[in-house]
């Protein structure tokens, strides 16, 4: 885990606040206590958004290039009123029958392979990880987990235990091995994996599944079709191989609806979650039948708020408007836009040391003279384009990569936008 300077607010910040802000960090703190960290040297308060941008209280414009939640767009006017539709209904659980819910499931599995025909809705992605790692284990019986070396799957206990990035790399449970990310070396990521494997037969817990964040968002962001390799591998030990689409999936990386398409690969299971329901709690799990089946012998499965009828109005509104207003046709044209602006400023600036991405997912490298992680002015840069009303974070095993993903109706202007108060600010920083 990082140790340097963070993008986070921190006390010795509060000085620089006014006193209306002060306040409400005063109180935010004492009332949720210190585990909740803000965005930003200076945090920001929004009260309302639309499409890509968000505002303030006194009408001040932010370009979001951060927040995948809302994919389709900050209150998309189709997805409110889904939501407002429906709640005026009923919104109650799924012990008992509803058309949506069933309709939604279907339409789902419909964009995943034939071999994946079970879905089980839950309210986040931990708890879609979580339950994939139940699944995996009462598949396979096996106890093992393989993760990469930075990822993050999850804050429950189980998923927690799944995401270094979370817990520190030497926290995690005897259980869990840690691999190399396959930048810059798909090799040692290969190797690692078959490493991994080994140990785990060797600690007498053996392999139950190997996850992967399909854009190894927490690694620094990795496009790429690595992954077939070591999903050989994992069904080779008995294990189940897991693509954890919560980031990647719902058209993000602009070639069909998931990450893992890209490497040619079929998941025995699939874990979704924050972009399905534009910022309404709805994610899930989906597996071939024969595991789910399976796992239905012997256990139940009941989720109070996974996929209720609210919940899923709003998912089934997302999945209409990625197809009428074509946006994961949009999400390649402009990443590739916002790829090529990006790389233009790297050619004539040594601060950035590579831009990687998959439609609007991107990761911008930021490196010192010497070409090596620069974390400090990562961060720098973060909080400089705040100042410019641009939203970003960092990430990466070494923080010094920075993370853009905004809502997919991100446009031509807003790519200029982006890439104009980057460049501004990568010129202040050098001042």
């Amino acid at each position: 885990m990082t140790t340097g300077p963070s993008t986070y607010f921190r006390p010795e910040h509060a000085a620089g606040l006014d006193d209306r802000t002060r306040e409400l960090v005063r109180r935010r703190e004492r009332a949720l206590g210190g585990a909740y960290r803000l965005f930003y040297r200076e945090p920001v308060e929004f009260v309302r958004g639309r499409g890509t941008k968000l505002y303030t209280a006194d009408g001040v414009e932010y370009l979001d290039a951060y927040n995948n939640v809302p994919s389709v767009g900050h209150a998309h006017p189709r997805v409110t009123e889904a939501i407002a539709t429906q709640a005026a209904l009923v919104n109650t659980h799924t012990r008992y029958l509803h058309t949506a819910v069933v309709d939604y499931a279907e339409r789902l599995l419909a964009t995943l392979p034939p071999a994946i025909g079970h879905v089980m809705l839950t309210c986040t992605g931990s708890e879609a990880n979580d339950l994939a790692l139940k699944v995996a284990r009462d598949a396979t019986g096996r106890t093992g987990a393989i993760v990469t070396r930075y990822a993050y799957h999850g804050v429950t206990l189980a998923a927690g235990a799944l995401s270094p990035s979370l817990v520190g790399a030497r926290d995690v449970e005897p259980w869990v091995r840690l691999v190399p990310p396959p930048h810059p070396d798909p090799v040692a990521f290969i190797e690692g994996v078959r490493t991994a494997i080994a140990e785990l037969d060797g600690a007498g817990c053996g392999v139950a599944a190997l996850f992967v964040d399909t854009i190894f968002a927490s690694d620094g962001v990795i496009p790429g079709d690595f992954l077939a390799p070591v999903v050989d591998l994992v069904h080779a030990a008995g294990g189940m191989f897991i693509a954890d689409e919560v980031q990647a999936g719902f058209g993000r990386l602009g070639h069909g609806i998931w990450g893992f398409e890209r490497h040619g690969i079929v998941p025995d299971a699939v874990t979704f979650g924050k972009p399905a329901g534009n910022g309404m709690p709805i994610a899930g799990f989906a597996a071939m039948d024969a595991v789910i089946d399976g796992f239905g012998a012997r256990q139940r499965y009941f989720n109070t708020f996974g996929g209720t009828p609210v919940s899923v109005a709003a998912a089934n509104a997302v999945l209409d408007v990625l197809v009428d207003e074509d946006l994961i046709g949009n999400a390649a044209r402009t990443g590739d836009l916002l790829a090529t602006g990006l790389r233009e400023i790297a050619r004539e600036s040594s601060v950035i040391g590579d831009v990687r991405a998959a439609g609007l997912y991107l990761g911008i490298d930021i490196v010192d003279a010497d070409g090596l992680p620069d974390e400090a002015r990562a961060l720098d840069i973060v909080n400089g384009m705040r100042e410019r009303r641009v939203l970003l974070a960092a990430s990466g095993e070494r923080n010094h990569t920075l993370k853009v993903r905004p809502p997919l109706p991100f446009d031509a202007a807003d790519a200029e936008r982006f890439t104009t108060a980057l460049a501004e600010t990568i010129a202040a920083t050098d001042s």
